[in-house]
């Protein structure tokens, strides 16, 4: 695994809280403690427009499927739909009593999930006029701290020690306890693993049908800070921020270290986003955005993006 920093942003709106790539990777947005939301051509440090509106610190964003809309929560305890084009508001959904912390779409970008402090996770039409919930999660006894979605499931992770994974067409909820406050949860690219990091410095890989631990990777720490993990496009390497501001790269089989990148020196690397397609990461620190990846697979990638 051997990326590079092919580029570095400055995105001026305080620390950045979560940096996400939108459906196909072309662009990405960034999260602000200033309240702003921001959509960026990553490759070319292209600020493309700057979305205000919400009450405080933006926490988190997700772009729908054919990147017309934005959702965004934040901790004013509201969920933001945005048209992406305009900057405009669509919809603002306020059903939840505390901090909302993570966002996502489902496969069609008709609904929007939410997960709060509140320990609930709220599910909102985006194509209707209702403002409601139109189904609330309520199984988790402490904060939802980080949500996935697929085409038929949600994957939850909670301070409660527990990731739960909704399959949505048969109404069922797995559970599995992983014995720390969980801080991040994804899938494997193949569907069959997921991914969960906790708030004792442990990553753990757990088959997604059983919950048998499938892998263990340690080294970074996270001093109970919010950090996110992720697997690579190709499924054979493990990525974690860290609090000592690296970017550790783990093999997904043996679970050895196999490199480490410095973003910022002693900053918290907290927030990270993997290409959909490529083996390029983005990471976020403090007020900058790192993209990485291989120089020369972005000559051809950056020859196809245009503004």
């Amino acid at each position: 695994m051997d990326l590079q920093c092919l580029n570095t942003i400055d995105c001026q709106q305080g620390a950045v809280r979560a940096v996400r790539f939108n459906v196909d990777g072309s662009y990405c947005l960034t999260c602000g403690s200033d309240k702003k939301l921001k959509l960026w051509n990553p490759y070319r440090s292209l600020l493309l427009k700057t979305y205000g509106g919400h009450g405080n610190e933006v926490l988190d964003a997700c772009g729908s499927c054919d990147s017309s809309q934005i959702a965004s929560c934040s901790s004013d305890k509201s969920v933001i739909i945005w048209d992406v084009s305009t900057g405009q508001p669509l919809r603002r959904f306020r059903g939840h009593a505390a901090t909302v912390t993570c966002v996502k779409f489902n496969e069609e970008s008709s609904v929007a999930i939410s997960g709060s402090l509140d320990n609930t996770i709220m599910c909102w039409d985006v194509k209707s006029r209702n403002t409601n919930p139109i189904q609330t999660l309520k199984d988790a006894k402490d904060c939802i701290t980080s949500i996935q979605v697929t085409d038929h499931e949600i994957l939850a992770g909670s301070v409660d020690c527990s990731v739960r994974r909704y399959d949505l067409r048969n109404g069922s909820c797995h559970a599995d306890f992983v014995g720390a406050a969980i801080t991040s949860v994804s899938f494997s690219h193949d569907g069959q693993c997921v991914l969960v990091s906790s708030a004792d410095s442990t990553i753990r890989l757990l088959d997604k049908n059983t919950g048998e631990m499938l892998g263990e990777y340690v080294g970074h720490r996270t001093d109970d800070m919010n950090i996110e993990s992720a697997i690579i496009t190709s499924d054979n390497h493990v990525l974690s921020g860290s609090v000592t501001g690296e970017l550790f790269c783990w093999d997904l089989v043996s679970g050895a270290v196999v490199q480490k990148y410095t973003h910022t020196a002693r900053k918290v690397l907290n927030s990270l986003s993997v290409h959909p397609t490529e083996d390029t990461v983005l990471t976020a620190s403090v007020q900058t955005i790192k993209i990485w990846g291989k120089a020369s697979e972005n000559v051809k990638t950056e020859v196809n993006k245009s503004v």
